[in-house]
């Protein structure tokens, strides 16, 4: 029988560490509020500007559904749309203590440490020799 990922390591090891970095990793992400604004490319409030291309590209698939330049314009203007939305988003880490953040920090650094090794081949079990 093997062991986690297929490979000798030992599972529990990989179920301790995975357990691990999902604590960790919602004890952190818990600790993040993200918030967002106007955006615009141009200057302020030009977020209807960005629209444009998606709506004439809608309007070219509604009037012939193979229309090349159509499936362009729609697909960019969406794109445009989600990378404006992204590239303004804001992330702040809520204050906390610097004891909380370091258990945080050595969970999930602890657990994919523990998950890396018991994926290797021998995992956990391989003893350094000395």
């Amino acid at each position: 029988m093997k062991g986690a990922g297929g490979t000798e390591g030992g599972v529990g090891a990989f179920v301790l560490g995975l357990a691990m970095a999902v604590a960790g990793g919602y004890l952190l992400t818990t600790q993040v509020t993200v918030t967002s604004g106007f955006w615009g490319y141009f200057g302020r409030q030009t977020f209807g500007l960005t629209l444009l291309p998606l709506v004439v590209g809608l309007g070219f698939l509604f009037f012939d559904g193979s229309n090349r330049m159509g499936w362009i314009l729609t697909g960019g203007g969406a794109l445009v749309i989600f990378l404006g939305i992204l590239m303004n988003l804001q992330i702040y880490f809520q204050p906390t203590s610097l004891f909380h953040t370091l258990i945080m920090l050595t969970l999930l650094g602890g657990g994919l440490g523990l998950v890396a090794r018991s994926l290797r081949p021998g995992g956990a079990s391989q003893r350094p020799v000395d």
